[in-house]
């Protein structure tokens, strides 16, 4: 059967999942600290969905002031999934990057700048040539100030927009659901692999 990945799937249609969480080591690749609670007391975290998650995670790890970043799936109703799940299009969940930061040195403010200037927000269930509900834009939210933060900053985007005429935001904005980290080879996946590309080190809104 095939499955319609330009929408979440039904119920009837949810891969079962399991219980086990993903095994992974737990530290970044590139700056050695955990990816894993405990982080650090004093940073905050966010969690972005921007299109394929490792070009993303390579924008946030190389932001002054973050801490870490982990890439992993989120807002789907499979437990623990898996990426060749996720990318079925019968799990639900979005591919998203963990942003751990200290907000003396970034704000969550300039974190969602990065956001918005590196992806296309208007493009539903893909973005680019990647095609699929894991690749819809959304911001997941740990506290009402970011949610508030974030809608704010989708108007004034969307405002933007309407002036060149470049259509509306898909974005979600919602609070945070349970995350689930990706394998391994996936976390800092552009640090791991020197010859991969990604169209979100462009600058997609600006081109």
């Amino acid at each position: 059967m095939q499955y319609d990945k330009f929408q979440i799937p039904d119920a009837d249609q949810i891969l079962p999942g399991r219980p086990q969480p993903m095994e992974i080591s737990g530290v970044h690749f590139v700056n050695g600290n955990p990816i894993k609670e405990p982080f650090p007391e004093g940073t905050e975290v966010a969690l972005f969905g921007m299109g394929c998650f490792w070009g993303a995670e390579r924008l946030f790890w190389e932001t002054e002031g973050v801490f870490a970043t982990a890439v992993g799936y989120t807002d789907g109703a499979t437990e623990n999934p898996n990426y060749d799940e996720v990318c079925s299009g019968r799990t639900g969940h979005a591919e998203v990057v963990k942003v751990v930061y200290d907000p003396t040195v970034v704000s969550y403010a300039e974190l969602l700048g990065l956001f918005w200037d590196r992806h296309d927000p208007t493009q539903g269930m893909r973005q680019g040539n990647d095609i699929g509900s894991q690749y819809r834009s959304c911001i997941f939210c740990y506290s009402e100030t970011q949610k508030e933060a974030a809608e704010a900053s989708k108007a004034a985007i969307q405002e933007a927009l309407d002036a060149k005429n470049r259509g509306r935001i898909t974005t979600e904005i919602s609070m945070a659901p349970d995350f689930y980290y990706a394998e391994e080879y996936h976390q800092q996946y552009m640090a791991k692999n020197k010859e991969a590309v990604c169209p979100l080190l462009s600058n997609p809104m600006h081109d």
